[in-house]
């Protein structure tokens, strides 16, 4: 049977394959389902619309998946030489098992394109399975993330994460504050040109993520990795006067301050554009190494930004930082800094928080792979490489000291693109890491293994050269 990743929760094959060509596929009567048997058709090539013969069949069913299974995303594959059926309570988890049948398909000793008969009940650990992507440093056209979707979508990843803001550019059109894009549009790290989304092209980003039941969930970065901010609005700088471009990696010298009366209202503007502007239930604001502010001034900033966006009816993801201030009930705090002290974030689970995890030594993808890479991230000596079995070896419930694994909501990859100027470069980093990073939030741990991952990922790469995505051959995986 060809190797499925992420790993499903049960898999049980049986005798016999079921070919793809002339499989009809069949559907219920709802808009989304019939998109999805368009979907399924695209996705197995062969499989089509002709009359009598097998049929794989798309199934609204709550029984589906594994006995004790509650997610919405859970669902059940059947395959067998008479036909197919996916089975699922909602038309996300029929998306999900369709991502499973794609991978499946494989060729035969006669050379056609089969399905092997077998029984797949599976459901995701984690609801929020996600990758931050930062378009700020460097700035990536909407056709390069919809790659980057499609292979979440592949890896049955939830979430992206877009981090539009930093000190380096604006990267999204804001009615309100039209100088952002402007001014801050220009540019990125070195000479780039830069760029931003318009307010169609990010819906149009957000409804592609949709199809494949992806949520988008941006974030401008304040009141620290503002530089691009006070570039276009002199306002929120001391004298008036904007600050200068800033092409540079260096981190935590740019803020936003409560004692000039601009401050304010522009947070009120921006957060409340983007909240309007977002389809899904997220967004994300920011909050990290802020290091020139007190902890009542940063806490007035967690504040204010939560107010207005739970205002707008979105939910508030922050990083780290944020479990300082005292923080509403719900709030998501997203972990990632492995060398500080974990106490704010258990008094902040203790209040009702949530804890998303994205530990930089396990997930950060831009970090370096081995020591002789001269491309990756480094942050020297307190922070080693990160190969494909460090992104895959560990175990979420136990990455916070003092937290219960019940407050997490999830698992974050976040790829930062200082060092990434360009698509093959972005998937040369992505690529196996985001793999593994996607088994450990869907995976049960007691059914996960590094030898077994290692055999399954090794067949991706062939996938990988078939659509033209870059990748890195980490050690200990015999590639294919």
């Amino acid at each position: 049977m060809p190797p499925l990743v992420p790993l499903p929760a049960q898999v049980r094959t049986t005798d016999g394959s079921l070919p793809l060509d002339g499989l009809r596929v069949v559907a219920g009567p709802s808009a989304e389902e019939q998109r999805l048997a368009t979907v399924a058709r695209d996705l197995l090539g062969p499989a089509g619309e002709t009359s009598g013969g097998p049929a794989l069949v798309l199934t609204l069913d709550d029984a589906a998946g594994p006995d004790d299974a509650t997610s919405p995303e859970r669902y059940t594959v059947e395959v067998a030489p008479a036909g197919a059926t996916v089975t699922a309570p909602t038309t996300e988890g029929l998306f999900r098992g369709l991502t499973t049948l794609a991978q499946l398909a494989t060729t035969d000793g006669e050379g056609r394109t089969v399905l092997p008969a077998v029984v797949v009940q599976d459901a995701p650990r984690y609801a929020w399975r996600g990758l931050s992507l930062d378009v700020a440093r460097h700035f990536f056209e909407p056709d390069v993330v919809e790659r980057v979707i499609d292979e979440m979508a592949r890896y049955k990843l939830s979430v992206l994460h877009l981090h539009l803001t930093d000190d380096q550019g604006w990267r999204l059109e804001l009615p309100s504050r039209p100088l952002l894009t402007e001014i801050s549009g220009k540019g990125e790290i070195g000479d780039g040109v830069g760029g931003f989304y318009t307010m169609d092209e990010f819906r149009r980003l957000q409804e592609y993520a949709a199809e494949r039941y992806v949520q988008v969930v941006p974030e401008f970065d304040m009141p620290g990795h503002t530089n691009a901010a006070t570039h276009a609005y002199g306002e929120l700088v001391p004298g008036g006067e904007p600050t200068d471009r800033f092409g540079g990696e260096e981190v935590g010298f740019s803020k936003l301050s409560f004692d000039l009366p601009g401050t304010e209202p522009f947070l009120r503007d921006v957060f409340g554009d983007m909240a309007a502007a977002t389809l899904g239930e997220y967004v994300h604001i920011g909050g990290d190494e802020v290091f020139t502010l007190g902890a009542e001034e940063y806490s007035r900033f967690v504040l204010l930004a939560h107010e207005v966006v739970t205002a707008a009816g979105k939910k508030v993801v922050g990083w780290q930082e944020i479990a300082e201030a005292e923080l509403p009930a719900g709030t998501v705090v997203q972990y990632w800094e492995t060398r500080k002290d974990t106490e704010p974030l258990r008094r902040a689970v203790d209040g009702g928080a949530k804890i998303l995890l994205s530990p930089a030594d396990r997930v950060y993808l831009d970090m370096k792979y081995d020591a002789d890479d001269v491309r990756g991230q480094d942050w020297g000596a307190s922070m080693p490489p990160v190969e494909l079995r460090d992104s895959y070896d560990w175990e979420p419930d136990a990455a916070v000291e003092g937290v219960d694994g019940d407050a997490v909501v999830g698992v974050e990859a976040a790829i930062w693109s200082e060092r990434i100027p360009d698509e093959d470069t972005l998937f040369m980093r992505l690529l196996p890491r985001l793999a593994a990073s996607a088994e450990v939030a869907w995976t049960p741990a007691d059914a996960r293994s590094w030898d077994d991952f290692a055999s399954r990922v090794s067949r991706e790469s062939a996938g990988w050269r078939e659509r033209g995505l870059t990748f890195h051959a980490s050690p200990g995986v015999d590639w294919a």
